[in-house]
Protein backbone atom coordinates (compact mmCIF):
# COMPACT_ATOMS: atom_id res chain seq x y z
CA UNK A 1 0.00 0.00 0.00
CA UNK A 2 1.13 3.40 -0.90
CA UNK A 3 2.59 5.47 2.03
CA UNK A 4 3.81 8.77 2.46
CA UNK A 5 4.36 12.51 1.09
CA UNK A 6 7.02 13.15 -1.45
CA UNK A 7 7.77 16.52 -2.03
CA UNK A 8 9.84 17.46 -5.38
CA UNK A 9 12.51 20.03 -4.36
CA UNK A 10 13.15 22.77 -7.24
CA UNK A 11 16.49 25.44 -7.11
CA UNK A 12 18.28 28.07 -8.81
CA UNK A 13 22.22 28.39 -8.45
CA UNK A 14 22.39 25.97 -5.69
CA UNK A 15 19.30 27.60 -3.49
CA UNK A 16 16.31 25.85 -2.78
CA UNK A 17 13.53 28.34 -4.73
CA UNK A 18 11.34 29.33 -1.91
CA UNK A 19 8.22 27.54 -3.70
CA UNK A 20 9.63 24.55 -2.54
CA UNK A 21 9.97 25.49 1.16
CA UNK A 22 6.20 26.23 1.34
CA UNK A 23 5.29 22.76 -0.77
CA UNK A 24 7.42 21.32 2.43
CA UNK A 25 5.17 23.43 4.75
CA UNK A 26 2.00 22.11 3.48
CA UNK A 27 3.48 18.50 3.23
CA UNK A 28 4.03 19.04 7.10
CA UNK A 29 0.57 20.27 7.96
CA UNK A 30 -0.86 17.18 5.53
CA UNK A 31 1.84 14.78 7.49
CA UNK A 32 -0.04 16.51 10.55
CA UNK A 33 -3.47 14.95 9.72
CA UNK A 34 -2.47 12.07 7.81
CA UNK A 35 0.44 10.39 10.41
CA UNK A 36 2.26 10.04 6.93
CA UNK A 37 6.22 10.62 6.75
CA UNK A 38 7.60 13.36 4.42
CA UNK A 39 10.49 13.06 2.22
CA UNK A 40 12.23 15.49 0.05
CA UNK A 41 13.78 14.74 -3.15
CA UNK A 42 16.60 16.77 -5.08
CA UNK A 43 17.79 16.54 -8.50
CA UNK A 44 20.94 18.05 -9.60
CA UNK A 45 24.84 17.15 -10.53
CA UNK A 46 25.47 18.13 -6.92
CA UNK A 47 22.88 18.08 -4.30
CA UNK A 48 25.10 18.90 -1.59
CA UNK A 49 24.01 22.68 -1.09
CA UNK A 50 20.68 21.68 -1.17
CA UNK A 51 20.89 18.44 0.96
CA UNK A 52 22.63 20.62 3.86
CA UNK A 53 19.65 23.26 3.61
CA UNK A 54 17.20 20.41 4.27
CA UNK A 55 19.21 18.57 7.24
CA UNK A 56 17.48 21.27 9.83
CA UNK A 57 13.88 20.89 9.07
CA UNK A 58 11.55 18.46 10.06
CA UNK A 59 11.63 15.07 7.15
CA UNK A 60 11.77 11.92 7.35
CA UNK A 61 14.14 11.57 4.61
CA UNK A 62 15.79 13.69 1.98
CA UNK A 63 16.92 11.59 -1.95
CA UNK A 64 19.47 12.82 -2.96
CA UNK A 65 19.44 11.62 -6.77
CA UNK A 66 22.87 12.91 -8.43
CA UNK A 67 23.70 12.77 -11.89
CA UNK A 68 25.79 14.16 -14.82
CA UNK A 69 22.19 14.58 -16.75
CA UNK A 70 20.53 16.50 -14.25
CA UNK A 71 22.98 19.11 -13.90
CA UNK A 72 20.29 21.13 -15.95
CA UNK A 73 17.10 20.80 -15.56
CA UNK A 74 15.09 18.61 -18.55
CA UNK A 75 11.55 17.81 -18.98
CA UNK A 76 13.19 14.42 -19.77
CA UNK A 77 15.55 13.99 -17.26
CA UNK A 78 13.70 15.38 -14.50
CA UNK A 79 11.08 12.46 -15.40
CA UNK A 80 13.18 9.53 -15.83
CA UNK A 81 14.29 10.11 -12.88
CA UNK A 82 11.84 10.43 -10.51
CA UNK A 83 9.76 7.89 -12.18
CA UNK A 84 12.49 5.11 -10.79
CA UNK A 85 12.63 7.21 -7.22
CA UNK A 86 8.52 7.10 -6.73
CA UNK A 87 8.69 3.46 -7.98
CA UNK A 88 11.05 2.65 -4.95
CA UNK A 89 9.16 4.76 -2.45
CA UNK A 90 5.74 4.62 -3.25
CA UNK A 91 4.59 7.64 -2.15
CA UNK A 92 0.64 7.99 -1.28
CA UNK A 93 1.21 11.60 -2.70
CA UNK A 94 3.67 13.60 -4.58
CA UNK A 95 3.56 17.47 -4.05
CA UNK A 96 5.01 20.44 -6.56
CA UNK A 97 4.95 23.85 -6.29
CA UNK A 98 3.03 25.14 -8.95
CA UNK A 99 5.96 27.04 -10.62
CA UNK A 100 6.66 27.04 -14.66
CA UNK A 101 9.05 23.91 -14.61
CA UNK A 102 6.69 21.94 -12.56
CA UNK A 103 4.07 22.83 -15.13
CA UNK A 104 6.61 21.53 -17.45
CA UNK A 105 6.99 18.18 -16.33
CA UNK A 106 4.24 16.82 -13.10
CA UNK A 107 1.58 16.00 -15.75
CA UNK A 108 4.02 14.04 -17.81
CA UNK A 109 5.14 12.20 -14.92
CA UNK A 110 1.88 11.54 -12.92
CA UNK A 111 1.17 10.07 -16.59
CA UNK A 112 4.14 7.59 -16.34
CA UNK A 113 3.76 6.56 -12.85
CA UNK A 114 -0.11 6.06 -13.37
CA UNK A 115 -0.91 9.03 -11.42
CA UNK A 116 -3.51 11.55 -11.03
CA UNK A 117 -2.60 15.18 -11.03
CA UNK A 118 -4.74 17.92 -9.78
CA UNK A 119 -2.88 21.05 -10.01
CA UNK A 120 -2.26 24.81 -8.73
CA UNK A 121 -4.27 24.33 -5.04
CA UNK A 122 -4.51 26.25 -2.46
CA UNK A 123 -5.56 24.07 0.42
CA UNK A 124 -5.27 20.74 1.28
CA UNK A 125 -7.40 18.94 4.16
CA UNK A 126 -7.50 16.09 5.19
CA UNK A 127 -9.67 16.01 8.45
CA UNK A 128 -11.97 12.69 8.19
CA UNK A 129 -9.10 10.88 6.22
CA UNK A 130 -10.03 12.22 3.17
CA UNK A 131 -7.97 14.40 1.36
CA UNK A 132 -9.81 17.29 -0.02
CA UNK A 133 -8.39 19.92 -2.46
CA UNK A 134 -9.25 23.60 -2.74
CA UNK A 135 -8.59 25.38 -6.18
CA UNK A 136 -9.72 28.65 -7.22
CA UNK A 137 -11.75 28.51 -10.87
CA UNK A 138 -13.59 31.46 -12.89
CA UNK A 139 -10.20 34.12 -12.57
CA UNK A 140 -10.72 33.58 -8.57
CA UNK A 141 -14.16 34.57 -7.86
CA UNK A 142 -14.83 31.07 -6.55
CA UNK A 143 -12.92 28.07 -4.60
CA UNK A 144 -14.04 24.53 -5.56
CA UNK A 145 -13.21 21.31 -3.78
CA UNK A 146 -11.98 18.19 -5.18
CA UNK A 147 -10.78 14.20 -3.47
CA UNK A 148 -9.36 12.10 -5.64
CA UNK A 149 -10.74 8.66 -6.31
CA UNK A 150 -9.12 4.99 -6.80
CA UNK A 151 -6.16 3.73 -5.25
CA UNK A 152 -3.29 6.01 -7.22
CA UNK A 153 -0.49 8.17 -6.41
CA UNK A 154 -1.92 11.53 -5.99
CA UNK A 155 0.31 14.08 -7.29
CA UNK A 156 -0.83 17.59 -5.54
CA UNK A 157 0.55 21.07 -7.05
CA UNK A 158 0.36 23.69 -5.11
CA UNK A 159 -0.02 27.60 -5.89
CA UNK A 160 2.97 29.74 -4.52
CA UNK A 161 1.94 31.24 -1.09
CA UNK A 162 -0.97 28.81 -0.33
CA UNK A 163 1.63 27.88 3.03
CA UNK A 164 4.05 29.98 4.75
CA UNK A 165 7.36 28.96 4.45
CA UNK A 166 8.11 30.54 7.70
CA UNK A 167 5.92 27.91 9.37
CA UNK A 168 8.08 25.20 7.74
CA UNK A 169 9.17 23.20 11.13
CA UNK A 170 12.67 22.77 11.97
CA UNK A 171 14.21 19.20 13.14
CA UNK A 172 16.47 17.00 11.28
CA UNK A 173 16.61 14.56 8.10
CA UNK A 174 18.50 11.75 7.21
CA UNK A 175 19.92 12.00 3.30
CA UNK A 176 20.11 8.90 1.33
CA UNK A 177 21.85 9.00 -2.50
CA UNK A 178 19.61 7.33 -4.79
CA UNK A 179 21.46 5.93 -7.90
CA UNK A 180 19.23 6.32 -11.28
CA UNK A 181 19.77 4.84 -14.76
CA UNK A 182 19.57 7.53 -16.97
CA UNK A 183 22.08 8.38 -19.71
CA UNK A 184 22.97 10.95 -22.50
CA UNK A 185 20.45 9.27 -24.81
CA UNK A 186 17.46 9.36 -22.86
CA UNK A 187 17.38 13.50 -22.63
CA UNK A 188 16.21 14.59 -25.94
CA UNK A 189 16.38 18.28 -25.07
CA UNK A 190 19.92 20.44 -24.64
CA UNK A 191 19.89 23.54 -22.34
CA UNK A 192 22.14 26.14 -24.48
CA UNK A 193 21.47 29.27 -22.40
CA UNK A 194 19.17 30.30 -18.93
CA UNK A 195 17.65 33.35 -19.36
CA UNK A 196 14.73 35.28 -17.94
CA UNK A 197 12.29 36.32 -20.40
CA UNK A 198 11.22 39.17 -18.71
CA UNK A 199 14.03 41.02 -16.93
CA UNK A 200 12.81 41.49 -13.04
CA UNK A 201 14.44 44.41 -11.53
CA UNK A 202 13.12 43.05 -7.59
CA UNK A 203 12.48 39.64 -6.66
CA UNK A 204 9.01 40.50 -4.97
CA UNK A 205 8.13 36.60 -3.92
CA UNK A 206 11.59 37.15 -2.08
CA UNK A 207 10.37 39.98 -0.56
CA UNK A 208 9.66 40.66 3.45
CA UNK A 209 7.75 44.13 3.11
CA UNK A 210 6.10 44.96 0.00
CA UNK A 211 4.12 48.26 -0.43
CA UNK A 212 1.60 47.88 -3.65
CA UNK A 213 0.37 51.08 -5.57
CA UNK A 214 -3.05 50.76 -7.33
CA UNK A 215 -4.74 53.90 -9.52
CA UNK A 216 -5.94 55.76 -6.40
CA UNK A 217 -2.00 57.12 -6.83
CA UNK A 218 -3.84 59.31 -9.68
CA UNK A 219 -0.63 59.85 -11.91
CA UNK A 220 2.76 58.72 -12.33
CA UNK A 221 4.35 61.79 -10.75
CA UNK A 222 3.01 60.70 -7.43
CA UNK A 223 4.68 57.37 -7.86
CA UNK A 224 7.25 59.20 -5.41
CA UNK A 225 5.45 59.28 -2.62
CA UNK A 226 5.24 55.30 -2.43
CA UNK A 227 8.98 54.80 -3.20
CA UNK A 228 9.98 57.45 -0.14
CA UNK A 229 7.64 54.85 2.28
CA UNK A 230 9.28 51.88 0.63
CA UNK A 231 13.08 53.65 1.48
CA UNK A 232 12.01 53.89 4.60
CA UNK A 233 10.08 50.61 5.51
CA UNK A 234 13.11 48.73 3.49
CA UNK A 235 9.90 47.42 1.11
CA UNK A 236 9.96 46.66 -2.43
CA UNK A 237 7.57 48.24 -4.69
CA UNK A 238 4.35 46.51 -6.26
CA UNK A 239 1.55 47.26 -8.18
CA UNK A 240 -1.54 46.04 -9.93
CA UNK A 241 -2.48 45.81 -13.02
CA UNK A 242 -3.59 48.87 -14.35
CA UNK A 243 -0.42 50.31 -13.02
CA UNK A 244 2.07 48.04 -14.80
CA UNK A 245 -0.39 48.68 -17.83
CA UNK A 246 -0.43 51.93 -18.16
CA UNK A 247 3.64 51.60 -17.66
CA UNK A 248 4.20 53.54 -14.40
CA UNK A 249 6.60 50.18 -13.10
CA UNK A 250 7.59 47.64 -14.93
CA UNK A 251 5.33 44.03 -15.73
CA UNK A 252 7.20 42.26 -13.16
CA UNK A 253 6.24 44.45 -10.26
CA UNK A 254 2.71 43.30 -11.11
CA UNK A 255 0.68 41.06 -8.25
CA UNK A 256 -2.19 39.29 -9.22
CA UNK A 257 -3.70 36.13 -11.04
CA UNK A 258 -2.23 37.72 -14.52
CA UNK A 259 1.16 38.98 -12.47
CA UNK A 260 2.98 36.95 -9.34
CA UNK A 261 2.11 35.60 -6.10
CA UNK A 262 3.66 37.03 -2.97
CA UNK A 263 3.49 36.10 0.75
CA UNK A 264 5.13 38.91 2.10
CA UNK A 265 5.48 39.55 6.00
CA UNK A 266 3.68 43.02 5.32
CA UNK A 267 1.84 44.05 2.54
CA UNK A 268 1.15 47.85 2.49
CA UNK A 269 -1.42 48.70 0.02
CA UNK A 270 -1.53 52.22 -1.02
CA UNK A 271 -5.11 52.89 -3.18
CA UNK A 272 -5.66 49.45 -4.40
CA UNK A 273 -9.37 49.13 -4.70
CA UNK A 274 -9.27 44.92 -3.98
CA UNK A 275 -10.78 43.18 -6.93
CA UNK A 276 -10.61 39.84 -6.85
CA UNK A 277 -7.68 39.19 -9.88
CA UNK A 278 -5.70 41.37 -7.60
CA UNK A 279 -6.41 39.71 -4.14
CA UNK A 280 -5.58 36.04 -5.38
CA UNK A 281 -1.96 37.08 -5.33
CA UNK A 282 -1.66 38.67 -2.28
CA UNK A 283 -4.02 37.30 -0.01
CA UNK A 284 -0.97 34.88 1.76
CA UNK A 285 0.49 38.24 2.91
CA UNK A 286 1.07 37.17 6.80
CA UNK A 287 0.35 41.37 7.51
CA UNK A 288 -2.20 43.68 5.39
CA UNK A 289 -2.13 46.86 5.86
CA UNK A 290 -4.81 48.78 2.92
CA UNK A 291 -4.72 52.92 2.58
CA UNK A 292 -7.95 54.03 0.50
CA UNK A 293 -10.66 57.00 0.52
CA UNK A 294 -13.28 54.75 -0.01
CA UNK A 295 -15.01 52.93 3.25
CA UNK A 296 -16.00 50.01 1.06
CA UNK A 297 -13.39 48.95 -0.90
CA UNK A 298 -13.04 45.28 -1.67
CA UNK A 299 -9.36 45.37 -0.13
CA UNK A 300 -10.59 46.25 3.40
CA UNK A 301 -12.45 42.61 3.32
CA UNK A 302 -9.08 40.90 3.95
CA UNK A 303 -7.16 43.79 6.03
CA UNK A 304 -5.79 43.25 9.31
CA UNK A 305 -5.85 47.25 9.27
CA UNK A 306 -7.85 49.55 7.48
CA UNK A 307 -7.03 53.15 6.82
CA UNK A 308 -10.04 55.03 5.40
CA UNK A 309 -8.65 58.53 4.38
CA UNK A 310 -6.66 60.43 1.86
CA UNK A 311 -3.20 58.48 1.21
CA UNK A 312 -1.44 61.62 -0.11
CA UNK A 313 -2.26 63.00 3.71
CA UNK A 314 -1.23 59.92 5.31
CA UNK A 315 1.74 58.37 3.36
CA UNK A 316 3.83 61.74 3.92
CA UNK A 317 3.23 61.13 7.46
CA UNK A 318 3.66 57.83 7.74
CA UNK A 319 6.78 58.15 6.14
CA UNK A 320 7.85 60.70 8.54
CA UNK A 321 7.29 58.55 11.52
CA UNK A 322 8.78 55.74 10.14
CA UNK A 323 12.16 57.73 9.66
CA UNK A 324 11.52 59.34 12.62
CA UNK A 325 11.70 55.75 14.71
CA UNK A 326 15.00 54.61 13.09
Amino acid sequence: MSQGILVIIEHNDAKINRISLEALAGAQKLAAATGEPVFAAVLADDCSAMTSELTNKKLDKVYAIASPELADYTPDGYTIALEQLIEKVDPAYVIVGHSYQARDYVAKLALRCGGALMSDCIAMNADGGNLTLTRQVFAGKFNADYSFSGDVTCFISLQAAAYSAEELEAGSAAIEDFAVNLGGDDIRTTVLEKFEGTKKDVDLAASDIIIAIGRGLKEEDNLELAEELASALGGDIAASRPVCDDGWVGADRQVGSSGQTVSPKLYLSLGISGAIQHVVGMKGSKYIVAINKDPHAPIFDIADVAVVGDLFEIVPKLTEAVNAAK
